[in-house]
């Protein structure tokens, strides 16, 4: 029996052994798919606070990759081949690189504490002791019972990393000069974040979430920052390697683009990663549930729509759009590809209506299919028509780095706090959309009720 279970672990682990590793991997998805934050300066800004932390730790002298991914999420994590990624989402609620420490800290910490190993053999175990009782008594239902007591077990497990990782990694921040004060105030931001996402926006926990009271009455907390004190009263400070508040001023919040967003002529969904371009001085703007293109003649000239739905990989473009959408009103047409991707273009009926012509596309595009209808109206061209909504086709392409700083306007301004202004004021000239009052003082450590102090730093949306 335990040589069976030896065996598994054995096979698997160097399964997961061969090619890059999964940090290298994700890392290298995130450069393809346009995510990696568009901004050298920040790249570099993690990269060297990284190593500066790094050169404490067990660690030192190992070849670690940080960056910051593009993505409004609040959330950071570390792979076991030294790949430490953190959304620009959590560093807009940071107003310190001492805080930004903290955080590079901890990731670091679930590396050297081989926090991942650990949770894969603790899984890699329960699925191979279920294994093994399906194989020597043929009950499947053994493998789901033992599955379940795996899951619980490894939910402990993380809650005990996750603390583990806050011990060592402000260990790891005082031994590099910076203060591990500023684990309470970061989590204590998060946490403010968790309270104002279940109160508002009725969303669960983010990215931390162990300290159920408050982060600055915490024993365990308090008994992890106190140690790291020790060593952090042992050297001097160290000096910043940016000024933080000019690093974050111009940063983008938020993501306009998550359910779609239209720029002139140009349509950009963050959530897809997906990019369609229309006809130059064509009228464009979007609905829940299509993107509606015009002519600039107008309906009774030209126009296109754009809809999404899940593909079906078992059928071609065609039999996607008669035997799933039911489509018995094309009557000509022909299958193509368009940038390596499926696709089927054709004519629709239109006799009954002032239509000179009627077209619908199809084109599988990255676990997508897009469905593009239109017609030249009857004061359209039609030949005309059919060019634009052929090249409307072929213009459908990955969102890069470059297409989401177009698309998302929204940034972090930095000001100095006037005496008597309050969050409600700058509220009312904020560019944030929906509860600006109370994401203005989540930006800036204040929720639920602070109010900005004169002649401090604070960060609002424009």
């Amino acid at each position: 029996m335990r040589k069976l279970i030896t065996l598994v672990l054995l096979a698997v682990s160097l399964h997961v052994a061969a090619g890059p590793g999964p940090g290298q991997k994700m890392y290298e998805e995130a450069l393809d798919k346009g995510l990696v934050y568009d901004d050298e300066s920040w790249q570099t800004y993690v990269q060297e606070l990284g190593e500066r932390v790094l050169a404490h730790t067990p660690h030192a002298g190992k070849e670690y990759h940080f960056y910051v991914v593009d993505d409004p999420q609040i959330n950071a994590s570390a792979s076991a081949d030294g790949y430490v990624d953190i959304n620009r989402g959590i560093l807009v609620y940071m107003s310190s690189e001492d805080e930004l420490a903290a955080l590079i800290g901890h990731e670091i910490a679930h590396v050297t504490a081989r926090h991942h190993r650990e949770m894969r053999n603790r899984q890699l175990l329960g699925k191979s002791v279920g294994l093994v009782a399906w194989l020597t008594t043929g009950v499947g239902d053994l493998m789901g019972v033992t599955d379940t007591a795996t899951t619980q077990q490894v939910l402990k497990f993380k809650v005990e990393q996750e603390l583990e990782a806050d011990r060592l990694g402000g260990e790891y921040m005082a031994k590099a000069g910076y203060n591990p004060l500023a684990i309470i105030d970061l989590v204590q931001v998060l946490k403010e974040k968790d309270t104002f996402g279940r109160q508002v926006e009725k969303t669960p926990a983010v990215y931390h979430g162990l300290y159920r009271t408050h982060p600055k009455n915490d024993r365990r907390l308090h008994e992890t920052v106190a140690f790291a004190q020790q060593a952090f009263h042992a050297r001097e400070a160290v000096e910043p390697l940016r000024d933080f508040w000019e690093m974050i001023d111009g940063m983008v919040y938020g993501d306009e683009t998550s359910t779609g967003v239209v720029r002139d002529t140009t349509f950009y969904h963050g959530a897809l990663r997906v990019v369609v371009e229309f006809p130059d001085d064509w009228v464009v703007d979007k609905t829940k549930t299509e993107v509606r293109a015009t002519a600039p003649g107008g309906a009774k000239e030209a126009l296109i729509t754009l809809g999404r739905h899940n593909p079906d990989s078992q059928l071609s473009p065609l039999e996607f759009l008669t035997e799933t959408l039911e489509r018995d009103d094309i009557t000509s047409g022909e299958p193509l590809e368009i940038n390596g991707s499926q696709a089927y273009i054709g004519e629709v009926e239109n006799e009954g209506t002032d239509a000179k012509l009627k077209l619908i596309g199809l084109l599988y595009h990255d676990r997508s299919a897009y469905l593009f209808s239109g017609e030249a109206g009857p004061n359209g061209d039609p030949e005309a028509f059919r060019q634009d909504f052929v090249a409307t086709m072929h213009a459908v392409r990955n969102m890069t780095a470059q297409d989401a700083k177009v698309a998302n306007k929204l940034r972090i301004r930095v000001i100095v706090a006037e005496p008597d202004k309050t969050y409600a004021d700058l509220a009312k000239r904020s560019a944030i959309e929906k509860n600006a009052e109370e994401r203005l003082r989540l930006l800036n450590a204040g929720y639920p009720n602070g109010e900005p102090r004169a002649g401090n730093y604070i960060k609002v949306v424009e």
